[in-house]
């Protein structure tokens, strides 16, 4: 656990080792960066690992269904400004690829931890975090996650009480509602573009009402707070009312928003704004997302989008028509095996783009569009799409494994 006197004692240094051993087999053998797996092995060996690892550390916890990749890269980048960080930047999010992570930290003055929705009141207890971020919450692999309020309610549950200083989007009413169990909570006006799943209210399933950015419940009385820091055009509000201008080399509204909160949470560890905004322009592109490489004499932009939020925010970033777009979508175990979602997502936003189908269920996909009265083309690889696609840079968006396919391909 947290706090243990002797982090690395004799069975903790073996579990160590035989975690990095088993990730380097791992990464030889070509099946990934072995933090999974190595992660495993180490808590086999240590089940109280984790929390071992985090003693020395002041831990930050985020954690959402999107942006919490993007936003805890950001925010590791700003608190770099006052110590050595780790984090596991790779996005493996749960115990094991979260104990992998932290294994190879053991000089760091900092924890920036993302974690997997459904893993955070767990992860939480084991490393008793400084600090909590909390982005959003939607719908995201139906098959496998709880349905939105059911994950808030698990949220609300295990951070009750918590010590930690709890970051949260004010915009976001599931958010809020988990959010409010906590004594010491900072709100964060980060918007919120998708309300699909925000109508009802979760705390006594009543109507909400949502003039303008604000939202209420008529029946129950729960309500928007108010805000201490605001995200507002390109500049973050502080708690005093100053404005600090946002300038990073991560494209759309949804990164200011990543970046508004990370401004808030190194807050907290004692970054100044000024600085923490300064070194996130740092950052050009996290884990692939947002790269631009050069394939078969073209560009391309690698995209992720893995549910209806996250597609509806990658479509207000893409080039206007009549710039190609690659859509590729996948449903293997990591991305949820249903496809359904598929239909909350409004695709005739790509009305005027050439449209180019991959992946392996690009026939779910084209029946989708198909419906949606777009003109595409399906394509049986990436190779075709590109010399089918007329010139200019070509808008390429995936979901997560077929996201992985994609970057294999280009060799990114």
């Amino acid at each position: 656990m947290a706090g243990n006197t002797d982090p690395l004692s004799p069975r903790a240094k073996l579990a160590v080792t035989a975690g990095k051993a088993a990730a380097a087999v791992s990464r030889a053998a070509g099946r990934g960066s072995g933090s999974v797996i190595g992660g495993r092995v180490s808590l086999k060996l240590d089940p109280d690992l984790l929390g071992r690892l985090a003693t020395h550390l002041d831990v930050v916890l985020v954690s959402a269904t999107n942006g919490k990749t993007t936003t805890t890269r950001l925010l590791a980048e700003a608190l770099r400004a006052s110590g050595p960080v780790v984090s596991n930047a790779l996005g493996a999010n749960m115990p094991a690829g979260i104990t992998s992570a932290l294994a190879g930290g053991s000089d760091a003055r900092f924890g920036v931890i993302e974690v997997d929705e459904k893993y955070l009141a767990g992860v939480a207890r084991d490393v008793e975090p400084k600090a909590i971020a909390l982005l959003n919450l939607s719908r995201d692999q139906l098959d496998r996650a709880a349905e939105t309020r059911m994950m808030a309610e698990n949220w609300r549950e295990g951070l009750a009480g918590s010590k930690a200083v709890v970051i949260a989007n004010a915009d976001d009413p599931l958010v809020v509602w988990a959010a409010s169990s906590s004594p010491n909570v900072v709100w964060v006006a980060a918007g919120q573009e998708w309300k699909d799943d925000a109508w009802s209210c979760p705390s006594c399933g009543g109507v909400m009402q949502r003039p303008g950015d604000d939202w209420f419940c008529g029946e129950c009385g729960f309500r928007r707070p108010a805000p201490s820091w605001v995200l507002s055009g390109d500049h973050v509000l502080d708690p005093h009312g100053s404005a600090w201008p946002i300038h990073l080399q991560l494209p759309g509204r949804a990164n200011k928003a990543n970046a508004t909160t990370s401004a808030a949470v190194a807050a907290v560890f004692g970054v100044p704004p000024q600085v923490a905004l300064e070194r996130m322009y740092q950052v050009q592109a996290v884990a692939g997302r947002y790269d631009v490489v050069q394939f078969q004499g073209r560009d391309l932009r690698l995209l992720l989008a893995k549910n209806p939020a996250g597609w509806l925010e990658t479509f207000s970033l893409i080039d206007p028509p009549p710039t190609p777009v690659v859509l590729s979508v996948n449903a293997r175990g990591a991305d949820g095996t249903d496809t359904s979602w598929l239909w909350d997502v409004d695709y005739t936003r790509l009305a005027g783009h050439p449209i180019f189908v991959l992946g392996d269920r690009k026939l779910d996909l084209a029946v989708r569009l198909e419906v949606a009265g777009l003109d595409f083309r399906v394509c049986e690889s990436l190779d075709e799409a590109v010399q089918l696609a007329p010139p200019g840079r070509i808008e390429t968006i995936a979901n997560y494994t077929a996201f992985q396919d994609l970057r294999r391909r280009v060799g990114n």
